[in-house]
Parts: C-alpha cells; structure tokens; sequence
C-alpha cells in the first residue's frame, strides 16, 4: 500500500533503543526501585553542580601594577604549587640544555666511493665504444663526461680529486641554518657508535659551514692545473654535492633532552596559613602576591568541604521532594497534567538539572572572562546578565503548563542564588527573567512563540541589569549601561536557543503531544492522510466533520480541541485496508450483502486492530493512535449478530465475542468525546430531514445508549459534562446542516423516470440513503451507527 512514513524521527528511534538497552538492567528492579535510583542520581548530579567548596569564593582578578581593592586573608592553611615559577624554572632548564648534533665520520668517504663508481662508469662505456656519447651518472652536467674524457681517465687526476673531497670533507661540517645552535656548548653523538658522546665547547671555532666548505672547493678546483676554465665548471658541479653536512642537528634527541631537564626540576611551592594577610587594602600587585592569590584560588576551601555537601544535598533534596509532591498534586488534581507525575517530575528535575549546569558554566565563563579584561568589562556581576537563567522555565512551560513551569522558575532562581557570588540580586534578576518568559507568551501553536519568548526576556532583562546595577550604587556610564544591556539581550537570546533546542528532544524523550507537534500531524500532504483522501474520500470527508464535531465540544468542556480534531483525521486510518467495505466509500451495492455476517463484522471490526497496526509501524504518537482503538470502545455490531443468530441453523451458537469491537474503552476525555461524535455524525448525515428537532432526538439517542452500555465508565466524563457536550453537538450539527433555500430558475429539471429509492430518499445533496425519522436509523444498543448490515444500495455517511 506504500504507507510506511514515519513520524518518528531518526533521534526518536536512535532514543527508543537506546533507553531500552540502557534500561535493561533495570527492568528488573520494581518500578519505585527504578524511580528511587533514577531521583538519587539527579540529587546527586545536581548538589555537585551546587556545591561551592570547589571554589575558593575569591572572585577579584589581579595583575601586576593593579591595586588592591580590598585586604585579602588566606581562608585555611594551603599549599599550593606556584604554577607560574616552576614553568618559568622548566623553561630556564629547557633554554639550558645542550643541544645534540650527530657527526657522520664517513659521510667523506662515502662522496670519494661515489665520485670513483662513477668515473669507472664513464671509463667502462668509452672502452666499450657501445656508446658513443658516453653518460656520466654521478653528480653535475653531462659535461661532466666530456671533460673526464678529455684527461683519457687519468688515474693521477682522480687521485687529485678524491683527496680532494677527503681533505675538504673530513672536517667538522654543518648546515649554514643550524648556526645559531652552535653558539652554547653541544652533545656531539658519533652515528656510528652513539655510546660514544663528546661535550663540544665554543663549537663555532671547531667546525665548518658547509658554504665555507664548498668555497674551499671550488678554489681547488679552480687552480688544477691541465684543465680548461669549461673543464674546471663541469668538474666543480661534479663535486660540489659531494661536499654534505656530517654535523647535523637532531631534534628528536634534543627535545628529549630539554623535556628531561624540565621533568628534573622540583616544584616551586607556596604555604600559607589560615588568617595570614596575603596584601592589604592599596597595596600594589607584586609577582609574589600574584602567586599566592593564585594559590587561593586554586586550593579552594581546606576547611569543612563535608559540611557544605551535606548542607547543600539536604537542601537539594528538600527542593526536588516540593517538586515531585507538586508534579503529584497536579497529576491527581483537577487539572491533570498530560503527563504522569513521574514523567513530569522527571521532565522538571532535568530541565532543572541542565539550567543549572548552564548556570554554572556561565558564573565560571564569567569569572574567566574578566580576568583579562579593563573596566568596566572586568565585572563580573554584569557578565552574568547573558546567562540564559529562563530556558528551563521556559521550556516547561511550552511542554506541560504554566505552573509547573512557576515552580521550576522559583528553584531555578534559589540555584542561582547559591551559585552567584552576589546572591540575593542574582536571585531575584533570575525569579523576573523566569517569569516573564512564563507568563510573557500564550499557547504554545507555533515555533515562533519560542523566539517571541525570548525577545521579551531579553527586553525585561536589560530594565533589571540596569535596575540591579543602580541598587548596588555602582557608577552608572555609558559604557556601562551599552555592558550590561548587551549582555541582558544575549540572555533572552540564549534562552531561546536552549529553549528551542530542548524542545524537539523532550518532546521526543518524554512523548509529549504540543500544538505545534500536533499541527504538524494535521497536514494533508502526510501519505498516510493523502492515502486516505484518495483511497477512502467518504471516510476522509467523515473525518474531516467528526474532527470539527469533536473540537467544538471538547472547547464547550475545557478539553483539548486541537487533540480531538487531529485524533478525527486518524481515527479511521484502519478502513485504507478495504475502503469499500465501509457505506460512506460504497457507490454500488452493498458488498455485505453477499457476505456472511460473521465475515462483515470481522472485516468491519478489523478496522480497528488494522488502524493500530498502521499507527504503530508509522510511528503515530501514541495519544492519536489510541483513538482508533477507543473510539468505538468494547460496542457489539448488534444488527450484524441478529443477522447471524437469523441465519443459524438449529442448535448451532453464535458467539457474541465475534461482534464485539476489541477496545478499550475512551479513557480520557477527548477520547470520549470522539466516540460520541463519530456516532453522531454519521446518523445525523444519514436524516433525510435534518432539523434541528430530528438531530436532537438523534443525538440524545445515541449519547443515552452509549451511556447505557458503559463505554464511558473509564474516562473522566462527568454527567454535566456530557449535557453540556451533548447540547455542543446539537448546535454544530444543527449548523451544518441548516435548511437550504432553493432558488426558482437556478434548479435544473429533472428529466427521464427517477430509480427506484429503497430504503429513503436521495436528497438534493445526494448524500446518500436517508431515513424520514430518527427512529429509522440502524442504531445499536450501544449507539453504533450500523448501515452496513442493511440490505440496500450503499452511500456516503
């Protein structure tokens, strides 16, 4: 059939398995066990996060030539490594290590043998006369070849000119580049015993740039006797190359050597007891003082760290049991959350924990970032502005509802408190910034909204940074204000991008249904609803009016209309699988007719266990695939039993299992509400004369059966709700099918003999068989609309 998109997304399957690997482990264990363990390890990871031993509490930054602000104590007795000096020591030690050259004693020798191969080359291919312009395969030209060849391979000549190589490259040589190196005593290490090393002092003195060697040469050369000046120019390209550097720098061995030397030196360390004054108030930044401000910093607190973890687990404990009895009071109250308390406490506990992962990255961005920095942009306190202190509020409160989302807002602000130097201000600057972003936007129905959020965060942030900086009297300038508004926006920027990020991923992690999500289900370019309009149009257009039956009720009662409205256009998804065998996709006969009735309620029910299967294999969230199942609830196809139990032979039982729709039962709200429209919808449609007395005595037929057969035992409809419901669908059927007006002149006349009609007439629109009383309309007992089990030629419902 080709209808095998999904809704899910490749993050959503990638998450499906991994949690169910990850939670394998703990499948086990019962479900409060995994609930305690889930709830210690957010307690834990939080309170780390919280914990402020791991600083020092020392927030200024200093430099050299600065000026105190305020005395500085040691806060305990410390010691600590001077991080600045045994660098500086490490590099003196490097700077002072020798560097190694390895020397190549035979490096001469070799360019002798290499000159001799090929002058004996050259004299094998003239004496052969095979050749008769012989190559010359050693270094330099191929006049090379020709010059030799004039001295007829004078043996005295190539002893002149290997002794001069010997003589000229047996020195110490070495690579013009390397010279600098050799300023400082070096390692000499002989390559072909390197054992054996020689300390070179003064080095310079002792050895040869190789263009000084190469220099020598070419004056050699230059006064061989019995050679022309042509000569002479091809023999200096011979030997020049020969000349090689055989004192070469060996960096490997050297950065060995220098990080062996860093490695010996101790470290510098700085002790300080409790209560000693490190500098006071205007003194003058020294090296020393620097370090040991360092120093203090570093070593944090060495007096009770235990006690502060065990205050601040206590009190992290205390906030997250006020948010799970929160989460539980709004799960069970009057107005329920769309999630479990466990999945909104766990949805609240992380949004809460990665704020406050957010927050303590950004009070320690801050606190790096002015170290570096002039005035007015080494405060601190201003830098913290940009912190997106609202994202997590923010996001609750576009998943879930506004005050949960408080709720996370206020703890979010008392984490701020306890990590901001400052306190209190931070607190309060982070309860305003959370509650704007909470209250500032509506609903969330559009991806938008999270930047609307954000700019309206943004706004209000930059009144409170300005607002906070007058309260605790510091100068107010240009300068300052550009500051601390630029960093206010950059907050409620980062907000929404935290925000926006998060949101496809809870929505994904904890199965959560938003407006925007439930938009994007309603387009009519999806396959599976394009298979339907082309495959099914009776059951489309049925779905269509049942989604506006349905959206106008649940508005009526407080429910979630656009949850029923997208619920109508899958409810019936399941009918793709035999279209014509359902009255408002039938255009001839009745196929039932020539079914067994067994057979016709096993292809009519199967629509249900069908439209779950195509869910599940398409990735439908689950909230729209249980309409298909609850719909039509646990309700028997009473007329198609009749049927059957006609059709039985003596003593042959037909069980009523057969006829009965799988279920469940609605067990929420909207759920019911769709069962109730769909039955009404369907009848009133099938009223030749749909007034609005007609439609009442209809409806209210149809809502008293399904009350009385107990399909809406399970969900939580009260009867008030039902009235209210009932009297919404009696004005919005009453509506939609008001009286027409015909107009004299515009109607076109009917020629020929009318067919015969069974069962009712056509009416203008065609809208297939119709009944002159409700009391004629096929309705079971427990309301089910059942044209199908009618002997007649079919139409559209």
């Amino acid at each position: 059939m080709g209808l095998r998109p999904r809704f899910k997304t490749p993050f959503s399957q990638a998450r499906d398995k991994f949690i169910a690997y990850a939670m394998r482990p703990l499948m086990v264990l019962q479900p409060r066990t995994r609930f305690l363990i889930g709830s210690g390890i957010l307690v834990i990871l939080t309170t780390i996060l919280l914990l402020s031993n791991l600083t020092s509490g020392f927030t200024e930054n200093y430099k050299l030539g600065d000026v105190i602000a305020r005395t500085i104590v040691a806060p305990a007795d410390l010691t600590a490594v001077d991080q600045a000096e045994t660098e500086r020591q490490k590099s003196i030690a490097r700077q002072t290590t020798r560097t190694v050259f390895n020397f190549d004693s035979s490096r001469a020798e070799t360019s002798v043998q290499s000159f001799r191969m090929a002058w004996e080359e050259l004299r094998k291919q003239t004496a052969s006369g095979q050749n008769k312009s012989p190559v010359w395969t050693g270094e330099g030209d191929p006049a090379v070849a020709q010059a030799i060849s004039a001295h007829k391979f004078n043996e005295a000549d190539l002893d002149r000119l290997t002794s001069i190589i010997r003589e000229i490259g047996a020195g110490y040589i070495y690579e013009d580049n390397v010279a600098d190196r050799l300023q400082q005593e070096i390692v000499l290490v002989d390559v072909r015993n390197p054992v054996a090393q020689m300390i070179v002092p003064a080095p310079r003195t002792r050895m040869v740039p190789l263009s000084s060697a190469r220099r020598s040469l070419e004056s050699r050369i230059v006064n061989l006797p019995g050679w022309t000046s042509e000569q002479k120019t091809a023999l200096t390209s011979a030997l020049l190359p020969l000349i090689r550097p055989n004192v070469v720098l060996d960096e490997a061995a050297t950065a060995v050597a220098r990080e062996t030397g860093a490695s010996r030196v101790e470290p510098v360390t700085i002790s300080l007891k409790r209560n000693q004054v490190v500098a006071r108030e205007g003194d003058t930044v020294t090296p020393s003082i620097l370090a040991q401000i360092g120093a203090i910093k570093s070593a944090g607190h060495a007096g009770r760290p235990w006690h502060n973890f065990f205050g601040v687990l206590l009190i992290v404990i205390a906030v997250y049991w006020i948010a799970w009895k929160f989460a539980e009071h709004r799960s069970g109250g009057g107005s329920p959350l769309s999630l479990t308390k466990h999945k909104a406490f766990a949805l609240v506990g992380s949004a809460i924990l990665v704020q406050t992962a957010l927050m303590k990255i950004g009070f320690t961005f801050a606190d790096s970032v002015v170290s570096r920095m002039q005035a007015p942009f080494n405060d601190p306190a201003i830098w913290t502005f940009a912190i997106p202190f609202a994202a997590a509020a923010l996001l609750v409160a576009m998943l879930v509802d506004t005050q949960l989302a408080f709720l996370t807002g206020i703890i979010t602000a008392l984490f701020a408190g306890m990590l901001a130097p400052t306190g209190m201000p931070k607190a309060l600057f982070a309860a305003v910034s959370c509650s704007v972003a909470i209250y500032g936007i509506g609903r969330y129905r559009e991806r938008q909204s999270v930047t609307l959020a954000g700019l309206l965060v943004a706004a209000v942030n930059v009144v409170m940074a300005l607002a906070l900086i007058a309260y605790t009297e510091k100068p107010l300038t240009l300068r300052t204000f550009l500051m601390a508004a630029g960093c206010g926006i950059a907050g409620g920027l980062l907000t929404a991008v935290f925000a926006a990020g998060g949101l496809p991923i809870n929505e994904s992690l904890f199965g959560i249904l938003t407006d925007v999500k439930l938009l994007e289900l309603s387009n009519a370019d999806l396959p599976v609803l394009g298979q339907l309009a082309l495959r099914a149009p009776g059951t489309n257009q049925h779905s269509h009016a049942v989604g506006q039956l349905a959206e106008d009720a649940c508005r009526a009662v407080g429910a979630n209309p656009l949850l029923a409205r997208i619920g109508a256009l899958y409810h019936d998804i399941g009918k793709l699988a035999a279209p014509e065998y359902f009255v408002e996709n039938q255009q001839g006969d009745n196929p039932h007719d020539r079914l067994r009735p067994y057979q016709s309620a096993k292809i009519i029910t199967s629509h249900v266990t069908y439209g779950s299967k195509l869910a599940r294999e398409i990735g439908l969230p689950t909230k729209i695939a249980d309409f298909i199942p609850q719909h039509h609830g646990t309700r028997t196809l009473h007329y198609f039993l009749r049927k059957a139990e006609a059709q039985a032979k003596p003593n042959e039982t037909v069980n009523e299992a057969d006829f009965r729709y799988p279920g469940p039962k609605p067990q929420f709200k909207e759920a019911a509400i769709m069962m109730l429209a769909d039955s009404c919808e369907a009848a009133a449609r099938s009223l030749a004369r749909p007034d609005p007395e007609n439609i009442r005595a209809i409806v209210v037929k149809i809502i008293d059966a399904i009350i009385s057969d107990g399909q809406l035992d399970e969900c939580d409809v009260t009867l008030q709700e039902l009235t209210i419901i009932r009297e919404a669908m009696i004005s919005a059927l009453t509506a939609i099918y008001h009286a027409r007006i015909d107009y004299p002149g515009f109607n076109p006349p009917l020629t020929g003999p009318l067919p015969p009609l069974p069962a009712g007439n056509l009416d203008s629109e065609e809208r297939g068989i119709s009944y002159s009383k409700p009391s004629e309309v096929p309705i079971s007992r427990g309301g089910e609309v059942e044209d199908e089990a009618l002997p007649r030629r079919a139409g559209h419902r």
